[in-house]
């Protein structure tokens, strides 16, 4: 597990949440908060700025659970769900929702090294597939816009795909700017002269 780690705790039961602090500064020097009831959950956890967030949670509801995931912040940070027994469909609704590890059979000191290392490393997979798949999109988006560019171009000028593109080029180099950018403003200036 990294060391130096903030991480913040949402655990009622006051011994369980010792508990749980103990083991984690025995797993490493991390800086441990303890958020003991729920609260205005969303706004103390964004106060401590956590690196990762652990919910203990004896018998939750799905309303329960999709408040405490989204206030919690799967998104910004690994997430760490432990529920002491099993509701159908809530693992596969607090996954789908971000949470980076939902543990049955609740939070177990022995076990939170091995959970916390797995919620983390799940989320940096997620993390990069998500920044992949925006890079993924924004570069298609870029590809229509050029595509439709050019086909002003040629429609306009009576030249070629390929002559089309070197001028959309030629001007975002002489400009400064990316090809996309050139292109979106031809369609846009394209637009307004109707």
């Amino acid at each position: 597990m990294t060391s130096n780690l903030t991480i913040v705790v949402v655990e009622e039961d006051r011994d369980k949440a010792l508990g749980i602090v103990d083991a984690l500064r025995d797993a490493g020097a991390h800086e441990v908060f303890v958020i003991g009831n729920y609260t205005g959950l969303a706004r103390k956890i964004a106060l401590h700025q956590p690196d990762i967030v652990l919910i203990d949670i004896d018998n939750p509801t799905r309303d329960m659970m999709e408040e405490l995931t989204v206030a919690s912040g799967p998104l910004e940070r690994p997430v760490a769900v432990f529920v002491s027994g099993s509701v159908e469909g809530l693992a596969r609704d607090a996954i789908e929702a971000g949470v980076s590890a939902y543990v049955v059979d609740g939070l177990a000191p022995e076990r939170l090294k091995h959970v916390l290392d797995a919620a983390i490393a799940r989320f940096g997979m997620v993390r990069q597939m998500r920044q992949e798949l925006a890079e993924t999109r924004r570069a298609l988006e870029e590809r229509k816009v050029t595509d439709r560019a050019k086909g002003l171009l040629m429609k306009a000028k009576g030249i070629d795909e390929d002559a089309a593109y070197a001028l959309l080029r030629k001007t975002a180099m002489d400009q400064g700017r990316k090809v996309a950018d050139v292109a979106q403003a031809l369609i846009t200036a394209a637009g307004l002269l109707g």
